[in-house]
């Protein structure tokens, strides 16, 4: 069977960066930017991402095309015979699965509240019936159930047209609305009449803050959301990476996928702050900002109905951009196993997914009594901690050895791979750097995300 392709490098672009696009950009890092500095953090942040994130993208990417496989079977292709690195594909494929049983319930919550909020679900509420909606969204087990299902359906329908027709289609419309209207959105908050106070808030450099927190602690916070926010570690972006030719080199793509992912993470918080200060309430109420806090300031916004339904598509979007990009690596993984047409991948994992996430959306209700992780936690966050603190960094970690080492792809083979085709190329420095530096740092990032969390 013929491995489909990408039709344009415009496709390719949008979609790595649809996949690395999505909630944590929009809530987390303006709240830790506004937390831990304001525009020293972002400037951590953005040093971080040149020197980790940039790097473990262009070895994931590389990985992908050289081998012309899903994450399932890339080992296969690339390692020498009698080699365990294919072990690895196992939790590879295994981290979709799990990202997805948590992710489309977070879609799901998107959608609902898009909806709530374009049929004036929230008009006439008082703050503390607006901050009870989201509590009685998740304590209903058919409205938890359904939202999920329609995510689901919705993504692997788009998947079912193909690369072409299907994903990069789709991804290329919904990630330029996206952009456009975070623009729009952005503009009318920053306009909005306080709005200012909020830009100094999240922009401007604050020592205070960092002294308050500890350089150490600011550089770690920056360094942990450079290295998340590009979903890096299951194969999410080598995928992508064996859909596209050889025309450009992959160092310099990387760093179009990453400037596209952190403009719209920064821009994100030019929507939040700018409104959460003209309206005088906490911007640092982490994810409840988006559920609880954002839905009062519409409230209250002259023709709030409106920009608060652009907010809400925009937040369907790119939660959206992540679901269908990572439901390909599903579809593609199980065609490269099983050796099944697209449709087939399509209808089998639709179920499968509809099925392994039933747990994570009656979490919240019909089974709130597992607490897996101890009292006040859900199977949300047991999934999300496997993903977030394991399999992704643990799993960055192979990518980069196997790219690095004689016992691996090898150091030369990679280059060859990822300067292939015009713009930026790998140089012979950055050797030493990619070789032991950067394999350091991310188990770093591994030990520090489990002893703070166990902590």
């Amino acid at each position: 069977m013929a491995r489909e392709k990408l039709k344009s490098r415009l496709g390719f672009i949008l979609i790595s960066a649809g996949c690395a696009i999505g909630i944590g950009n929009v809530w987390k890092f303006p709240y830790m930017a506004g937390k831990y500095g304001g525009g020293i953090f972002v400037l951590i942040y953005l040093l971080f991402l040149i020197l980790m994130g940039v790097p473990a993208l262009t070895m994931e990417f590389a990985l992908g095309r050289a081998s012309g496989r899903s994450p399932a079977k890339l080992y296969e292709e690339l390692e020498k015979p009698g080699q365990k690195w294919h072990i690895h594909s196992y939790a590879a494929v295994a981290g979709n699965y799990l990202l997805m049983m948590f992710y489309t319930i977070v879609s799901g919550w998107m959608l609902k509240y898009f909806v709530l909020t374009a049929r004036g679900g929230f008009d006439g509420l008082s703050a503390e019936a607006v901050g009870g909606i989201f509590d009685s969204v998740c304590a209903d087990p058919v409205t938890m159930v359904l939202y999920m299902g329609i995510i689901v359906v919705a993504g692997f329908l788009v998947c079912s047209l193909g690369v072409q027709n299907g994903l990069e289609r789709i991804s290329k419309v919904m990630m330029i609305a996206l952009l456009v209207i975070m623009v729009v959105v952005a503009i009318n908050s920053i306009l909005l009449p306080g709005g200012s106070e909020g830009l100094k808030f999240y922009l401007l450099p604050d020592a205070a803050k960092i002294k308050e927190h500890g350089l150490i602690n600011v550089m770690v916070g920056a360094m942990n959301q450079a290295f998340f926010t590009l979903s890096i570690g299951m194969g999410s972006m080598a995928i992508f990476g064996s859909y596209i030719g050889r025309e450009r080199s992959l160092l310099g793509e990387s760093v179009n996928v990453a400037l596209l992912d952190t403009s719209v993470a920064i821009s994100s918080g030019l929507i939040i702050f700018p409104a959460c200060f003209a309206y005088g309430v906490d911007a640092g109420s982490g994810p409840k900002l988006i559920f609880v806090t954002l839905p009062n300031i519409f409230n209250n916004m002259p023709y709030g109905r409106i920009w608060g339904s652009l907010f809400f598509v925009f937040m369907t979007f790119a939660a959206f951009s992540t679901i269908i990009a990572v439901f390909e690596n599903i579809i593609s993984c199980t065609m490269d196993i099983f050796k099944i047409s697209r449709k087939k991948a399509c209808m089998i994992n639709g179920i499968l997914l509809f099925v392994l996430s039933l747990p994570c959306a009656l979490g919240f209700n019909l089974l709130s009594g597992i607490e897996p992780l101890g009292e006040g936690t859900n199977i949300m966050d047991l999934e999300d901690f496997i993903v977030s603190n394991i399999i992704l960094p643990i799993g960055a970690l192979v990518f980069a050895l196997f790219c690095v080492t004689k016992k691996g792809f090898g150091w030369d083979n990679f280059v060859n791979e990822a300067n292939a085709g015009k713009g930026l190329k790998v140089q012979k420095w950055m050797r030493w750097y990619m070789t032991f530096i950067l394999p350091i740092i991310i188990f770093a990032i591994f030990l520090l995300g489990m002893i703070n969390y166990f902590k």
